[in-house]
């Protein structure tokens, strides 16, 4: 029994090695000397901020980002089920129905917010 659990132990051993591999590599490889001149500016290429730079932007964009992670995602999962849609068979396609049904509602909730009026 204890034999089984010896392959999970060597695989959380050679993770933990590996996560301090990684940090000890780019401790070594570093830069040692502090930063100086156009380092310590905020952005190194490109124009200075006029301004203030700590905005608040506005939730609508945020809502029109997910509204399109909505659909982009629908569109991940119905592509590889459109083209075996023969095989799949009903229960496939009632599952589908159920995914569009509940994308769907999501699209209602977020016109009857007011997510997709520009403003």
């Amino acid at each position: 029994m204890l034999q089984q659990y010896g392959i999970i132990a060597i695989f959380l051993i050679g993770g933990a090695l590996t996560a301090i591999a990684a940090l000890l590599v780019n401790w070594i490889i570093r830069p040692k000397l502090p930063p100086v001149g156009s380092k310590l500016n905020t952005y190194e290429c490109g124009l200075e901020t006029q301004g203030p730079t700590w905005i608040q932007f506005k939730v609508s964009y945020f809502l029109y980002a997910l509204v399109f992670l909505l659909f982009d995602v629908e569109t991940v999962f119905l592509y590889p089920w459109a083209v075996r849609f023969q095989v799949l068979g009903l229960f496939a396609f009632i599952e589908m129905i159920i995914f569009i049904s509940i994308l769907v509602i999501g699209l209602w909730y977020a016109w009857k917010e007011g997510a997709l009026k520009w403003q």
